[in-house]
């Protein structure tokens, strides 16, 4: 391989100072002098311009979405295409710059053979290659936001978004590192995409107790609460008959919400409808169960000690 790349460089003219450099420490002969000179201009292009790449062209990217407008969520998969894109400008350029263009005429087959072998090999990193640049571009979701997937099995703030996977911190504080697949190819659930959330709370109350007044005590507390918007008005709906209580549905609104919101606003709101409960009297009834029958034991000889109850 060697001697084919010297031999190339030959082909093209005399050596470079370089090569000359090194055949004249009598250690080297032309073609491997000429192998070595193409070697060590591919490794001083490739540096420089990786290096002015890395410290010019990426912070002018970074800038320049910055003055667009672009939130970290758009920007870290294409702050990672461009240093790809660096990267191969690079090579290219170094291949040019140390006279390999032959090589790579000679490696085209090779390099396409290699790429259906890792093609087939990878599949399902390409399969969430290919979710993460939807998800960039559809944007279901972004840094920070609450999301719920898998039927709700799995629920947590959005931490990080790759091309590969996704980072999610759970409310448990544990970090779920998530194919990007596993988000597109399913119902993904996104609370705060709107600037407001819908919340419902079932209040059992008695079959005896005042519907009326127990609506009105549950609209009032709605109305109280400072985290509970006016517009849309909460509402009360009858939605059930239990078996031992009347379940009356409420439905408010919270604005901006995040999770720590949503719980916290839902606690206090239920709280102050049961201390407004027990203090008018209304009851919040619990399950109760009659159990029917009687205990009959008999002695040894047959005869009844208990009678059945009646």
């Amino acid at each position: 391989m060697s001697t084919a790349l010297g031999s190339t460089l030959l082909q093209s003219g005399d050596l470079g100072p370089i090569g000359e450099a090194l055949e004249s420490t009598n250690l080297f002969g032309s073609s491997l002098a000429a192998s070595a000179e193409g070697a060590i201009r591919f490794v001083l292009a490739f540096v420089a311009i990786w290096v002015v790449g890395r410290f010019v062209v990426l912070p002018l990217v970074e800038r320049a979405f910055d003055r667009r407008g672009l939130d970290e969520h758009a920007q870290n998969p294409l702050l990672m295409l461009t240093r790809f894109g660096v990267a191969f400008f690079a090579v290219a350029v170094a291949f040019g710059f140390a006279g390999f263009g032959n090589f790579l005429v000679s490696m085209a087959g090779i390099a396409a053979a290699g790429a259906l072998a890792i093609g087939l090999a990878m599949q399902d990193v390409i399969s969430n290659f290919v979710a993460g640049v939807f998800i960039y571009t559809d944007k279901p979701f972004r840094i920070g936001d609450w999301i719920e997937w898998d039927n709700g099995d799995y629920a947590g703030v959005v931490e990080d978004i790759s091309l590969r996977v996704t980072r999610v911190r759970t409310f448990d504080n544990e970090l779920l590192t998530v194919p990007n697949s596993a988000l597109t190819d399913g119902v993904l659930k996104n609370p705060v995409d709107a600037d407001k959330l819908r919340l419902k709370f079932v209040f059992g109350i008695g079959y005896g107790d005042d519907i009326e007044r127990a609506t009105e005590i549950i609209v009032d507390e709605a109305e109280r609460h400072p985290d509970i918007m006016d517009d849309p008005a909460p509402s009360v709906r009858l939605t059930e008959l239990g078996d031992s209580d009347v379940g009356l549905q409420s439905r408010f609104w919270i604005a901006n919400p995040s999770r720590a919101d949503f719980v916290r606003t839902r606690g206090e709101y239920v709280t102050a409808v049961k201390g407004r409960f027990d203090d008018e009297g209304i009851d919040i009834p619990y399950p109760v169960r009659t159990l029917e029958g009687g205990l009959n034991l008999e002695s040894g000889d047959g005869q009844s000690i208990v009678q059945p109850a009646e």
